[in-house]
């Protein structure tokens, strides 16, 4: 089937959770490590139905957030989810205390065990209404950001698609575009400061429920991070600022003579190029039908991916109104469909969707034959490695897309990357800043970003611009309410993907050959287990993250950006 054939169905929860209970039950006295593993394939059955209508019903509702059946559906699973958590947790609980712990690992692995261990260590029944309001204040973050309306000029725009504006060769457009942004945030900033400071306080009890000091821990295990905590983070931050910021900071100066700036305003950060930002030639299809050739091209598995995805169309990229904003990639399990999510603006943007986020599904592609849903994927810093580093290995085919503007392209996809580590790291200590300290002040908590903005050398001239002065830039980062601490995930997959870029380029079957290798392990193995098997560094090891971040610089102290 096609994805809108998909039939939807709400899931009748009685009888779903019905059948969990009692295959749980028999899993808890089974009296073999056989009979045990053949009710987890009949539980991951079950799973995969309840989970596959929940995702159609989020896919549905993030593609039109104004369809009112499909937000009624969302708001069904925001209420029932925590419950549905709660028999899975009892499935874990089960798991961790098995008689035959020794055979299943023989048959699955250590890691669904370390996996089992931190899930039931993140959840509590006692905080199921408060796992319901969470989801709840998540899902309206949704629908504001998505129905912002941005009035550049008496034409109204959406956050999905004014990026193009916001990176005009037109400096005075620029301007207006970006006041319009921040205007339109500023309308709902009391709403988004109320909505994030009930999010943070919600997160709090539950972790004081649970037996926390703060947020922080429970965290980091709802994470399923069981290889490194918040300190081994702490100190990759120190070496970001260490190492990267001085690095970034020569990038904007460069960038700032390309464009004959006396100053960078805060409207200029993303404009490249005087001569305009490199912007994929052609229209979406044609950008779509690139892609398809690249992926033929680039290896037999690629092919087989891209053409699965076009035949059962399941990327929905276009932005349109009342879309939700950014981009994703998810999983229909039951069919074993990934899907590609995304808001495509004219921009480089586009080409990035259908590498980055293709990256993604393909990983999801090669893992959904794994027998367990818990290694569909990894943890989410190892499954942005698969994303940021397919973008890289899609390097010798960009000129389809880009033309007489590769090289611009490409210099701007490496420098923006490098750029985007001090933002991530930023944005991650922000939010340990916050439920380190829950119950600051709102204008505590915003003076709080301003200074941390500082440290990491993300500030430009503000003007008058009272929004950003008042240190609210970070609410338009959705991670920070749907996802706590998720965002320094990108940053330690891009200290990675730096790596695949740098063996690409010197040996690219043999690169693409681990990267395969890593795409075929799912989520099968944690976070540093997977670098070793994909013969990468860690870089949680300072001397790793100087040495990838200084081949990065001499890379690009070589390139006379001034011809572009």
């Amino acid at each position: 089937m096609k994805f809108n054939e998909i039939p939807y169905k709400r899931p009748e929860l009685e009888s779903i959770f019905s059948e969990l209970n009692v295959l749980i039950k028999k899993f808890q006295e089974a009296s073999s490590a056989q009979e045990q593993i053949d009710l987890m394939k009949s539980i991951k059955e079950v799973r995969n139905e309840m989970e596959s209508f929940k995702t159609i019903a989020s896919i549905r509702h993030s593609i039109n957030t104004n369809d009112k059946f499909y937000d009624s559906e969302n708001k069904f699973f925001d209420e029932n989810s925590p419950a549905y958590t709660s028999v899975i947790n009892t499935y874990y609980q089960a798991v961790v205390k098995s008689k035959f712990q020794s055979e299943l690992a023989n048959e699955f692995g250590e890691h669904f065990f370390n996996v089992s261990k931190v899930t039931v260590e993140s959840f509590d029944e006692k905080n199921i209404e408060l796992l319901k309001e969470e989801n709840k204040l998540s899902s309206e973050y949704n629908v504001i950001i998505a129905q912002l309306e941005i009035i550049i000029d008496d034409k109204k725009y959406t956050i999905g698609n004014i990026s193009p504006i916001l990176s005009s060769p037109d400096r005075s457009l620029r301007k207006r575009a970006a006041k319009a942004l921040y205007k339109a945030l500023e309308l709902k900033q009391t709403e988004l400061d109320k909505l994030y400071d009930g999010l943070v306080k919600i997160r709090h009890q539950m972790a004081i429920n649970m037996g926390y000091e703060n947020y922080v821990d429970l965290a980091y295990k709802k994470l399923n991070r069981t290889d490194y905590d918040s300190k081994d983070v702490a100190e990759y931050r120190k070496a970001i600022k260490e190492y990267v910021v001085p690095v970034v900071k020569k990038l904007k100066i460069r960038q700032q003579k390309r464009l004959g700036l006396d100053s960078m305003k805060y409207y200029d950060s993303g404009f490249k190029f005087k001569s305009g930002n490199p912007k994929p030639k052609g229209k979406s299809s044609e950008i779509i039908s690139q892609g398809e050739k690249m992926y033929a091209e680039m290896s037999p598995e690629t092919n087989e991916f891209f053409q699965f995805m076009l035949k059962h169309e399941l990327m929905d990229l276009e932005a349109k109104e009342g879309k939700m904003a950014g981009g994703y990639a998810t999983i229909i399990g039951k069919y074993k469909y990934p899907f590609i999510f995304s808001n495509f603006n004219g921009t480089s943007h586009d080409v990035d969707v259908l590498t980055h986020e293709a990256g993604h599904t393909f990983q999801f592609f090669r893992s959904l034959s794994q027998p367990l849903p818990e290694y569909y994927y990894p943890t989410l810093e190892a499954a942005e490695i698969h994303s940021m580093s397919m973008e890289f290995f899609a390097y010798p085919w960009m000129d389809k897309f880009f033309k007489e503007d590769v090289k611009k392209y490409k210099f701007s996809h490496l420098s923006g990357s490098i750029s985007f580590l001090p933002y991530g790291a930023a944005i991650d200590e922000f939010q340990h800043f916050v439920y380190e300290n829950p119950n600051i002040s709102i204008s505590d908590r915003n003076a709080g970003w301003l200074k941390i903005e500082e440290e990491y050398g993300l500030t430009s001239d503000k003007e008058d611009n009272s929004y950003l002065l008042s240190g609210r830039f970070w609410q338009k980062q959705g991670h920070l309410y749907r996802v706590p601490f998720y965002y320094i995930d990108y940053t330690l997959a891009q200290v990675c993907a730096f790596q695949f870029w740098e063996k690409s380029e010197e040996d690219f079957k043999s690169a693409w050959s681990d990267y395969l290798h890593l795409c075929n392990l799912g989520g099968s193995l944690p976070f540093t287990k997977l670098l070793e098997e994909a013969k990468l560094k860690s870089p949680f090891v300072k001397d790793n993250m100087k040495g990838v971040i200084q081949k990065i610089d001499e890379f690009l102290e070589k390139i006379d950006d001034s011809e572009m």
